[in-house]
């Protein structure tokens, strides 16, 4: 049996990692960690599970994910606040895809104990 590792750069098998987020099973327990299961979903083309941990005043009505999208590789560059102990925070980080790279400053609320995303300032490669 072949292990497959998570695309979140963790070197996790997917099931033990953001998988479980993913299905439900766990809730990201810090702002990093629902950064990493986010990028994940985008790997795996999960928009519901996008969608769910989005911020509802931010939260768009329908997300379309493109489906040729390649996406190669995450790398958090910089974290401010987002663990069990902050109501907030903050993910900076470099999402790599074929033919390029976003480069994001991600902020992220807890709502009803949660870890949301509420949106994401651009920044320069």
């Amino acid at each position: 049996m072949t292990t497959r590792f998570c695309p979140c750069g963790l070197s996790r098998a997917y099931d033990q990692c953001c998988g479980r987020h993913h299905c439900g099973a766990a809730a990201a327990p810090t702002a990093e960690a629902l950064m990493r299961s986010r990028y994940s979903a985008f790997v795996e083309g999960d928009g519901a599970y996008l969608l769910r941990t989005w911020h509802p005043r931010t939260r768009p009505a329908r997300l379309d994910l493109d489906a040729g999208m390649r996406w190669t590789g995450l790398e958090i560059l910089e974290t401010t606040g987002g663990s069990a102990f902050h109501a907030t925070g903050t993910v900076t980080f470099r999402a790599s895809f074929r033919g390029g790279s976003l480069h994001e400053r991600s902020r992220f609320e807890r709502v009803d104990g949660a870890w949301v995303y509420v949106d994401g300032e651009f920044l320069q490669p």
